[in-house]
């Protein structure tokens, strides 16, 4: 377990002023989007301190802890979570001056932990191929890790009645005042269940008469779109969009409030995300598209006028590597390139399209070394003025030149780089390509003398991933 000296021993009297920034979120309307005969207004939970909805009930699980002793100075707390519940954590305990240990599953992005950890969170991290009872499950891991601890305070989202009642006091009058008591249906999703459970007992309470109605947004692999429709829990699938969906129904979710539901696919929701930073200039995470196209299919269903409200759940910046990146929206099948029906389809970086990271032989190996790091890549093609490829330079090729004399950093790439290259025609089969790779070489793409790019070993294993038949994948599911 990693220790964070940043973290101090005992609570503050006074907690930073930035907490109070928590809600009294902005409220806009969509004016770019076709929403049929309804008005739907978004609510920009991205505004919160810590970039998330998530901040609501980070808050008020740790007052509510401290005002029942269950936190006192001193404490630590303890999540299982590597999602916005466990950033809202490290910012709002933090704040607050308690240790937080956050338990994370293995597969989070390395944002999402690098982020916890400048918040002063310790990570312990864990398996995400086990599920419940294993001793490596993530929940169950912090469940005995706050046993252990002195002190430790286990806050379990999933359970905790301090959650749905964030959104009832504080989310659910929000909306309610800024659209001047006029709210005809609200589009929610399902993490842990709080917003939903909240959310529900408040508009209940002010508008019991007319009612408002709960509409749920669930990824596809998620089981509570078929519980709603069904009253039957069904075996969960796999879903990429993250902080929103489940493989069970959580204990503080009440699902018979819900009066609709839509299943939204990752490719809609992550289209729809993307869609709409450029037509709205709001930038959320993946959860938006799934509400956002949940919302937009309820409104256009519709056939008479209604105020209808969602949210932009998080922000769009933790996402940049994956959703708002073309090559990992491509990689994942969820940006489709006309396919050419040849090895050409395998190349994930095309250079006539400028998405080839390359050196010029006259360059230096300092500036080969810099563009590999800053580019994250071990190797990279040697193309010459005409934009032909001349050779390939890599790690071993560098440090083979510089490791006697780092001087030799000022000398040209083509002292040091491999001018016998594996080139393959665009037709060439895939045995040809991994013959490349026994060689323990990768496969220069050439159509005559033009360069179109590179294959490697990971790029066909990604080729074939995509190709695989979907029935045959394991479920596999997001963490809020």
């Amino acid at each position: 377990m990693s220790q964070s000296s940043a973290a101090p021993a005992i609570a503050h009297n006074k907690p930073p002023e930035i907490l109070s920034l928590i809600g009294d979120t902005p409220l806009v309307e969509v004016t770019q989007f076709d929403t049929g005969p309804c008005r739907l207004f978004l609510k920009l939970e991205n505004q919160n301190p810590g970039g998330s909805i998530k901040d609501r009930i980070a808050l008020s699980m740790i007052e509510a802890a401290e005002a029942e002793g269950k936190l006192v100075p001193g404490g630590t707390v303890i999540e299982a979570t590597a999602g916005n519940t466990g950033l809202g954590l490290a910012l709002v305990a933090g704040a607050k001056g308690y240790r937080v240990l956050l338990v994370i599953p293995d597969k989070m992005s390395q944002e999402k932990i690098s982020h916890v950890r400048a918040l002063g969170a310790e990570v312990r991290i864990t398996r995400s191929d086990v599920t419940r009872g294993h001793p490596e499950y993530y929940q169950d891991v912090a469940f005995r890790l706050a046993e252990e601890i002195p002190g430790g305070f286990y806050v379990n989202q999933f359970g905790n009645p301090a959650n749905p009642l964030a959104h009832e006091r504080t989310t659910g009058p929000e909306i309610w005042e800024q659209m001047r008591h006029d709210v005809d249906a609200v589009v929610v999703g399902v993490g842990s269940g709080g917003t939903l459970t909240g959310l529900g007992r408040f508009f209940n309470r002010v508008k019991p008469r007319r009612g408002i109605e709960m509409v749920l947004a669930d990824p596809t692999g998620s089981v509570l779109y078929e519980y709603v429709k069904t009253g039957k829990l069904v075996e969960s699938g796999s879903w990429a969009v993250e902080g929103i969906g489940e493989d069970f129904i959580p204990e503080i979710a009440d699902m018979s409030l819900v009066t609709e539901a839509f299943e939204i696919d990752d490719e809609e929701s992550f289209a729809t995300a993307r869609e709409l930073l450029r037509k709205e200039g709001i930038f959320g995470g993946s959860s938006t598209g799934t509400l956002l196209a949940g919302a937009l299919r309820y409104c256009r269903e519709q056939t008479k006028p209604k105020r209808v409200v969602t949210f932009v759940p998080d922000t769009g910046n933790k996402y940049l590597s994956k959703m708002y990146n073309d090559f990992w929206m491509a990689e994942q099948g969820f940006i489709h390139r006309p396919p050419h029906g040849d090895l050409s389809d395998l190349i994930s970086h095309r250079y006539e399209a400028g998405e080839v990271i390359t050196v010029g032989p006259d360059d230096s190996l300092l500036t080969a070394f810099k563009r590999m790091r800053d580019s994250d890549v071990s190797q990279l093609p040697v193309v010459d003025k005409s934009g032909r490829a001349i050779g390939i330079i890599d790690e071993s090729d560098l440090l083979v030149k510089v490791h006697r004399e780092p001087s030799h950093f000022n000398d040209p790439v083509s002292k040091a780089m491999t001018d016998q290259l594996e080139t393959l025609p665009p037709d060439a089969k895939i045995t040809d390509l991994l013959g490349v790779f026994d060689r323990g070489r990768v496969a220069i793409v050439m159509d005559d003398n033009k360069f179109l790019g590179l294959i490697t070993r990971t790029d066909l294993l990604s080729y074939l991933r995509l190709h695989m038949p979907k029935s045959s994948m394991p479920p596999e599911r997001e963490f809020v």
